[in-house]
Formats: structure tokens, C-alpha cells, sequence
């Protein structure tokens, strides 16, 4: 069945009753006074700062549909502005999903879509409260999700300071190696095949991490979405600071420098997509809640006094590494 013979209100009550059956309905949350179904979403406000964002993906220009599947891409679009709450020091609760679709896209397509975004909301308790259906000429995915944060306890891009140490989570250049991987082809054997399109395909929120380095202090966050420079460039310049950068401490997964070699450094430094946090910090905070954290927290360099926004890049003899390469920015050629 196409979505033009089951009609706008149709799809609507379709999602309602997948949000309902999954768990991340009208009953998933106490707080909740009204879900889908009314002109807006309510529920009732604790003495907390609320936080909210919005992240649209867009055919063609975010995702190819021939490279990856409607659940993935369901998943995928709701992770990433989760991502952003989490990068905050929030936790996510509502999520509000606007979709534009093509009037031929098939409902079954649609449900498959709302079941990725459902099972990611279950993971981190989350409630679908809502949104909007409008016909397109492509496909258009605009989650909003709304999330707080304890007062004084955010994590903000502008609290960097000279002498901090800058670190991540996780390994970087993962999703960047998986595009590469799904747009140009490229056969590996299963293990590797996992790691790289799980990466790209399936972020994980550090939502987890994040609340954990709220409690050790930290100060200072955001999650790569653009690539390592240029997202420690954002924290720089709102910050008025500059950075140093240890090439050869940056985390790369043993497959990924196995199979991609020096280029796996560059997808490290700008492919973006890795939904990793990199932060500020003092380092013995940095330590402390590395203890705490399952994945590897690697401290990758440092913060400077030098012109702000200024990131150094340097390798393993103290050199500077000139780089022109950046991360991902809109309107801009690619």
C-alpha cells in the first residue's frame, strides 16, 4: 500500500499504534500528560533546564536511500539528535517527528522507519510525542527531541580553558570508513564489514558517558558530527582559545588502520559522523572518569593561549602538520 491510499490521518493512526506497541508511547514516560493525537504534545516541567534540538536529514544530500535500509535510517535519524542532548550533559525524555514523504513511498517502508526510530527511543527511554506528515517531492526526516540537564551541570562548548587537556570516547574516522566502505563498494570480511557499517548506520549516543563526566567536573563538550578539527574549532572559538593536537595519539581502531592505512588518520581527523565526545578538562577529571567509562577515553592533546579557534596539528616529533582539510559544512563545495 502506498502512503496516498492510506492518507495522511491513516499513517498518523499506523505511527501512534507502532509508537504505543514498541513502548515509547503515551504511557512510556509519568510525566506525560498528552501524547499524539492533540495539537501539541504536554507534560509537566520538573525545576530543571530543559533542553531541545533538531537535526533534519535530507535524500540525497545526508543519506542515499540504495545504502541503507528505512529501519537504519529511522535509527540513524533519531540518534543523532540525541546525540546532541547527550553532547549537552542532558538526557533525552520527548521526541517530536516531522516527516516529508514522496505520496508513492510505501506504508510498509514508513512503519519500517518509525520501528528504527522506536527501537533507539526505547534504549534511552525516550517517548514519540508527535510531529507532522507533509507529501514531498523526497524524503525528509526532522526529528526534534527534547531532553534537560541539571542546573549549573551542562556541558557547553564554551567552557575550555589553557592547560586542559582535550580528549574522546571511543575510536574516530569508524562511520566516515563505513560510507566510504557502502558508497565505493568495497568487499571486507564480516567482521570488518560490522564494525564499519554499524558505524555509519547505527551511531550510538554517549548518553551514558556524557552524565559521567558531568559528574567528574567536566565542563566542556560536543559531540563529532562535522570531524575531530572542525568540531574542536567550534570549542576553540566559543571558548577564545587555541589547541594542540597529538597526531599519534588519536584512537583508530586496529581494522579500520588495517584496511585503510594512512588514509585512516584523515577519516579520523575529518569524516565526521562519529558521534563520539570530545571534550575539556583537567586531566586528573579526565582519568577519573575514564575509570568509569566501558569505552576508551583517550586524551588527544591540549588546550593554548593561541589565536582562538587555532588547532595545531602536530606529529610525533613535536612538528607541525600543516592541514587543509576540513570536516563537513553546508554550502559549501564538497
Amino acid at each position: 500500500m502506498k502512503v496516498r491510499d492510506l492518507g495522511e490521518f491513516g499513517l498518523i493512526e499506523l505511527l501512534t499504534q507502532i509508537a504505543n506497541e514498541e513502548g515509547v508511547g503515551y504511557l512510556s514516560r509519568p510525566e506525560l500528560l498528552i501524547g499524539i493525537g492533540d495539537d501539541t504534545a504536554a507534560w509537566e516541567n520538573k525545576s530543571l533546564i530543559q533542553l531541545g534540538t533538531t537535526d533534519i536529514l535530507i535524500q540525497g544530500i545526508h543519506f542515499r536511500p540504495d545504502l541503507i535500509s528505512w529501519r537504519e535510517l529511522g535509527w540513524k535519524s533519531l540518534a543523532v539528535n540525541i546525540s546532541d542532548i547527550a553532547a549537552m550533559g542532558g538526557m533525552p525524555t520527548y521526541a517530536l517527528i516531522s516527516l516529508g514523504l514522496p505520496s508513492d513511498t510505501e506504508v510498509e517502508q514508513v512503519a519500517e522507519l518509525y520501528k528504527g526510530m522506536a527501537e533507539i527511543a526505547r534504549r534511552f527511554k525516550i517517548a514519540i510525542v508527535g510531529g507532522d506528515i507533509s507529501e514531498a517531492p523526497l524524503l525528509i526526516i526532522s526529528p526534534s527531541v527534547i531532553g534537560n540537564a541539571e542546573k549549573d551541570k551542562m556541558l557547553l562548548r564554551s567552557g575550555a580553558n589553557p592547560g586542559d587537556r582535550i580528549a574522546v570516547t571511543g575510536y574516530l574516522g569508524l562511520s566516515a570508513a563505513g560510507l566510504k566502505m557502502l558508497k565505493e563498494g568495497l568487499k571486507f570480511d564480516s567482521e570488518v564489514a560490522s564494525l564499519l557499517g554499524n558505524a555509519h548506520l547505527r551511531p550510538m549516543p554517549r548518553v551514558v558517558e556524557a552524565q559521567i563526566l558531568v559528574q567528574q567536573g567536566i565542563k566542556t563538550a560536543i559531540d563529532i558530527s562535522d570531524g575531530l578539527v572542525s568540531d574542536l574549532t567550534h570549542i576553540c572559538k566559543l571558548s577564545n582559545v587555541g589547541a594542540k593536537v597529538w597526531l599519534k595519539e588519536i584512537p583508530l581502531h586496529p581494522l579500520t588502520k588495517a584496511v585503510f592505512k594512512e588514509e585512516a588518520l584523515n577519516l579520523a581527523l575529518s569524516g565526521g559522523e562519529d558521534y563520539e565526545l570530545l571534550f575539556t578538562g583537567r586531566e586528573e577529571s579526565i582519568k577519573k572518569a575514564k575509570e568509569s567509562i566501558s569505552l576508551p577515553v583517550t586524551i588527544i592533546g591540549e588546550i593554548t593561549q593561541d589565536k582562538p579557534g587555532k588547532v595545531i596539528l602536530l606529529d610525533e616529533h613535536g612538528k607541525e602538520v600543516k592541514w587543509e582539510e576540513g570536516g563537513w559544512e553546508h554550502f559549501k563545495a564538497h
